[in-house]
């Protein structure tokens, strides 16, 4: 085990999380405020290059996984009180750990079901739970043959087990699926891993959305659910804006209930769970669900729009799950703004010279603006989006009036493309 980052305060329980990139960096400091320590272990011998890496200064400990049962017995000599995933690669590791201590776990036996895309849909057709129809196919030849036999275009294709719409294509015809098979097929994931099969899936035609729980002994608090706005770029479905759903609304139910269902078919009962949804003529149908933090979470931000937030949340199942169950079980957010996520796409091709930084406050001092996250720095790369990775900037929106917002989403949008002066 790693020197300690931070002086452990005695007589503080601990807790573990694996992989915590990305927006897992929230955890630590929701821990903390709830009197708890926590360490990292790392699944992987290096970190993985292209998420933003877990900040081990906030950690009691941190560790790097070689043999689970080894691991597992270095951590039961800290008597945590619980194993949770960081980001999606830890979920298999943060079973297997949980199991094996004995602590509150979602168990390793849907452990893939939770990762692969096709396992997933697959243990939802088991349990009769509505989903798309789907092939996971090892070469493009069989992905073309699949959707021909079909003989309903379009179909999706995109790798089983990436996310933020990487390599997700939307297929008009056998030569797109060829090629967008082949695209998946010769990459890998946006977490590093080798893509060595391709998933078709039928086409969802509907409005997308996203719901956002947390979890625990099988019982959820519904965190917040979003309405996505996509943009078709070629066979890419980007993300553009997704929009607070007034809990109210009558879909609001209807999509509780439904990625209830799904998530009891993948053995979710314990930690955060992020969905993604279409809302059919059929009714709603899970396009995937990851167990872990929302993508575009920053706690701050919920917390002034929703009444809370997914990672102080998850901190309360694992810490304290009798307040969690007596205070949050079955219920749902509240909207107390209207609000919204922009993912600003770009055209823009080549090199960041210059960002400019007046023009970035600009946008931050819009009435609407909460905060403004750059995706980019000067010397990086910048190319025309195709997915969400290539967007440039987050932009954290929120207003009185729905009115409000949109006027100053609009003023963003005009904006957004002189941030980056590219050579």
């Amino acid at each position: 085990m790693a020197a300690a980052n931070r002086t452990p305060t005695p007589n503080r329980p601990t807790a573990v999380l694996v992989d915590a990139y990305s927006t897992g960096n929230f955890l630590p400091p929701a821990f903390d405020r709830l009197g708890v320590d926590v360490v990292h272990v790392r699944s992987t011998p290096e970190p993985i290059a292209g998420m933003l890496a877990p900040d081990l200064g906030a950690y009691r400990s941190s560790l790097v996984c070689g043999d689970p049962a080894a691991t597992a017995a270095r951590l039961a000599a800290l008597d945590p009180i619980a194993v949770g995933a960081g980001q999606e690669p830890g979920v298999p590791l943060a079973d297997e750990l949980s199991e094996r201590l004995g602590l509150p776990t979602n168990g390793t036996a849907l452990s893939a079901a939770r990762r692969d895309k096709f396992e997933m849909i697959e243990a939802l057709r088991r349990a009769g739970v509505r989903c798309a129809d789907q092939v996971r196919a090892s070469d493009a030849a069989d992905a073309v043959a699949w959707a021909e036999r079909r003989g309903a275009y379009p179909v999706v294709v995109k790798p089983l087990a990436s996310s933020g719409t990487d390599g997700v294509e939307i297929c008009a015809d056998a030569g797109q699926v060829r090629d967008a098979a082949e695209a998946v097929l010769g990459s890998r994931t946006v977490y590093g891993e080798p893509n060595t099969a391709v998933l078709v899936q039928s086409y969802l035609a509907g409005t997308e959305y996203v719901v956002d729980m947390v979890c625990c002994r099988g019982a959820r608090y519904t965190c917040g659910i979003w309405r996505s706005q996509k943009r078709l770029l070629g066979t890419r479905n980007t993300y553009d804006l997704e929009l607070l759903v007034a809990p109210e609304e009558d879909v609001v139910a209807d999509l509780i209930a439904y990625v209830g269902g799904a998530l009891d078919a993948l053995g979710i009962d314990h930690g955060p769970a992020h969905a993604e949804v279409i809302v059919t003529e059929r009714g709603p149908t899970l396009i995937e669900v990851g167990a872990r933090l929302a993508g575009h979470l920053d706690p701050g931000f919920h917390d002034e729009c929703l009444g809370g937030n997914q990672a102080d949340l998850t901190a309360l199942a694992y810490t304290s799950p009798e307040t969690f169950l007596r205070e949050r079980a079955g219920r749902r957010y509240t909207r107390r703004l209207a609000a919204g996520v922009y993912a600003s796409p770009t055209e823009q091709d080549g090199v960041v010279e210059r960002i400019d930084w007046t023009v970035v406050k600009e946008i931050e001092n819009l009435p609407g603006v909460y905060g403004v996250l750059l995706k980019l720095r000067e010397g990086d790369r910048i190319r025309p989006t195709v997915d969400l990775r290539t967007s440039t900037m987050r932009v954290y929106l929120r207003a009185g009036t729905e009115e409000a917002m949109a006027r100053d989403y609009r003023l963003v949008r005009e904006l957004k493309d002189r941030v980056f002066q590219v050579g």
